[in-house]
């Protein structure tokens, strides 16, 4: 089982190192943590974190409260606010984006473990509620059974072409239809096999069946260049064994 990964956004490098081997010691997946909102979105791009610890001011225009709207808008992975800060207006502008938590620092060993815990387990909680985590009802013998007003379409896992982001949704793209479905494609991408669906951009992922050709910069599918995000690049060369 992998471990929960945990991305830490935090522009005192002392806190940020002392967050970090906090979370290792709790056995937690930590990548290099961020000090910046432009090293933020990178390292969501490259490390997909499952949550995100965030200080509230980070050096530069755009502070933690940017960065979570942004995350909240695009990634859709849950963060908690670690910050010093607790004036009104602070509060009132966290509040919009809505954390799952918001810690004040200093903060304990124990505190920060509880926050993250918790944020995991409503996170889970919320995804089964949404019906997100209730996909394999409508999955039997290597088919996706889709609803598309009253009625399911059975869709035939080999006849997906590629699977495409849409802010909240996914475009599922088959060989005669496309399919709109409520979901982030981190999450949807759970419920496929990674030896046949493969991400090749923070927006697309494809059906390796369906590969015409493979270039630094786009893959070819259908007659379609879809393109290829760079922090995905040698994960796709590695899984074609190209050189």
């Amino acid at each position: 089982m992998n471990k929960i990964k945990i991305g830490i956004v935090e522009d005192e490098v002392i806190i940020a190192d002392h967050m970090a081997d906090i979370l290792l010691k709790l056995g937690y997946d930590v990548p290099e943590p961020a000090g910046t909102y432009a090293e933020a979105l990178q390292m969501l791009e490259d490390e997909m974190p499952d949550l995100i610890l965030i200080d509230i001011q980070l050096k530069g225009k755009k502070d933690g409260i940017d960065l979570a709207q942004k995350i909240r808008d695009e990634y859709h992975t849950p963060f908690i606010f670690v910050t010093a800060n607790s004036d009104t207006i602070t509060v009132e502008r966290a509040k919009k984006v809505n954390p799952a938590s918001y810690l004040l620092k200093p903060f304990t060993r124990d505190d920060l473990y509880t926050a993250i815990e918790i944020c995991i387990h409503n996170s889970s909680a919320s995804k089964s509620q949404n019906g997100e985590a209730l996909i394999h009802n409508y999955i039997v013998n290597n088919a996706l059974f889709i609803k598309e007003g009253p009625q399911f379409f059975k869709v035939k896992f080999s006849d997906i072409l590629y699977l495409e982001s849409e802010h909240v949704y996914v475009n599922v793209h088959t060989l005669n239809k496309t399919f709109l479905v409520r979901s982030s494609l981190q999450d949807y991408l759970q419920h496929f096999s990674d030896k046949t669906f493969f991400r090749i951009h923070r927006s697309y992922a494809v059906n390796t069946e369906h590969i015409q050709s493979v270039h630094a910069e786009y893959v070819s599918i259908n007659d379609l260049m879809l393109p290829v995000g760079k922090s995905f690049r040698d994960l796709l060369f590695k899984r074609f064994n190209l050189g």
